[in-house]
């Protein structure tokens, strides 16, 4: 019996030796970041197209968000304020929430891409190292609660659409000479001929920011349009080396095919709202930001993109227009190229012009309207750094960059800057971030 209570109470004492540990996990900024990166190079892996990848930042980053703002009172929470969106679930026990909030960031992420095993050996490695020294049950019951809170977004984002849309018909290309049709060397189908139908974060609905109608087709000698493509073509013929530059950075295609003789191969890319997400982590990294901050940043910019993909793709098959390249080989100079691959999809609106200035609208409302910063997202893509004064100051160069690469005609350009602002600043009206009352008397 006694023999028996010695064992029991050896086997108590060794339990609690590997349970024992500090509870106390502090979290760095740099590790949100980190962890951003990875998800976007496994985004640019696994090519994802424009707006599924900004579907893919945005739930992650308001799982992160959710928790962290749960016991920071200076914040609020979004439930309530996104479309649909209830409030996440309470933990039953005692947890870091940032350890919390990075889990569910990964959970989430892993889940919406293809190569899983890339997050989870990312994943892997990262734990191995924070779990050193820290209370085990407490280390688990936060893992725990961050998938908990995954599992709660998950059932959420099951409700936008995504699914249902995958089963959606195709784009029907027609002899029509106005509408678009597929452009060489891939002659690729229009990507996400339906993602009008994806549910919004913000805002009412796809159609609720639908710009001015584009210049009526007519390729008559002397008309407005005929101009129009007269300009994407003359400009394309004289770019200066900086304006090559600029449409090079601004690129962000992300699965550009290049031909060599009867060899294509394919090149890999950062998407545009990757390209954003990249300049979040640039200009937290400029002010320090806290984690909470870190992460608010990430959400709102993250929301204002996927809401500006919702908005822009809508127009963009409605107006169903034409492509400079088609209209310029056919009319022109057979054998034009732009300086950049034409997208395969509809021109009208210029998604760079309506995401960069969404995206860049929420940075200013989280870092200022003169915020100075240096560009080094695309240095990884062998293109150098590139100097802005501030957010809208680079969204207007994202948005010009299209004429250079000879892939919008001037109107897409200058209404999708019209629609992208319009909509950053509803979202960012929309949303309240800030617990006001708690942020007035800190300042």
């Amino acid at each position: 019996m006694k023999k028996h209570c010695l064992l029991l109470t050896l086997t108590i004492i060794l339990f609690s030796a590997c349970d024992s540990g500090e509870k106390e996990i502090t979290i760095s900024s740099d590790i949100y970041h980190e962890s951003m990166e990875k998800l976007s190079e496994v985004i640019v892996h696994d090519i994802f197209s424009p707006p599924v990848a900004s579907r893919i930042y945005a739930y992650p980053s308001i799982g992160m968000y959710e928790i962290m703002a749960k016991v920071d009172p200076a914040y609020k929470s979004l439930a309530g304020q996104l479309t649909d969106f209830e409030a996440i679930p309470e933990p039953t026990e005692e947890v870091s929430y940032q350890l919390a909030a990075l889990e569910a960031f990964l959970k989430l992420g892993t889940n919406f891409i293809f190569s899983e095993d890339k997050m989870d050996t990312y994943k892997a490695e990262l734990f191995k190292e924070l779990k050193k020294g820290v209370n085990k049950s407490y280390f688990n019951a936060s893992l725990a609660y961050g998938d908990q809170v995954a599992e709660h977004i998950l059932a959420w984002a099951d409700g936008d659409m995504y699914k249902q849309t995958r089963t959606f018909p195709k784009f029907t290309v027609t002899d029509d000479p106005t509408r678009w049709q597929p452009t060489p060397p891939g002659y690729m189908e229009a990507i996400e001929p339906s993602w009008s139908r994806i549910r919004p974060f913000v805002i009412d609905s796809a159609t609720q920011f639908v710009p001015e109608r584009p210049t009526p087709f007519d390729m008559n000698e002397g008309s407005p349009f005929y101009k129009e493509v007269m300009e994407v073509y003359t400009v394309g013929n004289n770019l200066s080396d900086e304006e090559k530059e600029i449409a090079s950075f601004w690129d962000c295609n992300p699965y550009v095919m290049n031909v060599t003789g009867h060899v294509m191969a394919a090149t890999k890319k950062i998407t545009p709202g990757g390209h954003w997400i990249g300049i979040v982590k640039i200009a937290c990294q400029k002010e320090a930001t806290d984690p909470m901050k870190t992460a608010s940043a990430y959400a709102l910019t993250s929301i204002a993109l996927a809401d500006g993909f919702i908005s822009c793709w809508d127009e963009k098959f409605r107006s169903n227009l034409i492509r400079p390249e088609t209209l310029i080989n056919k009319h022109i100079d057979e054998e034009w190229l732009p300086l950049l691959q034409t997208p395969p999809f509809p021109e009208y609106t210029s998604g760079h012009s309506v995401i960069s200035n969404a995206a860049a609208i929420a940075l200013s409302s989280i870092f200022g309207n003169e915020f100075a910063f240096d560009d080094d997202t695309e240095v990884k893509y062998g293109l150098p750094i590139r100097s802005f004064t501030s957010f809208i100051d680079a969204s207007e160069e994202a948005a010009i960059s299209r004429m250079y690469g000879g892939i919008h005609y001037m109107p897409a350009i200058a209404n999708g800057v019209t629609q992208g602002k319009a909509l950053g600043k509803y979202v960012i009206d929309k949303i309240s971030l800030q617990n006001e009352n708690i942020a007035q008397n800190e300042d």
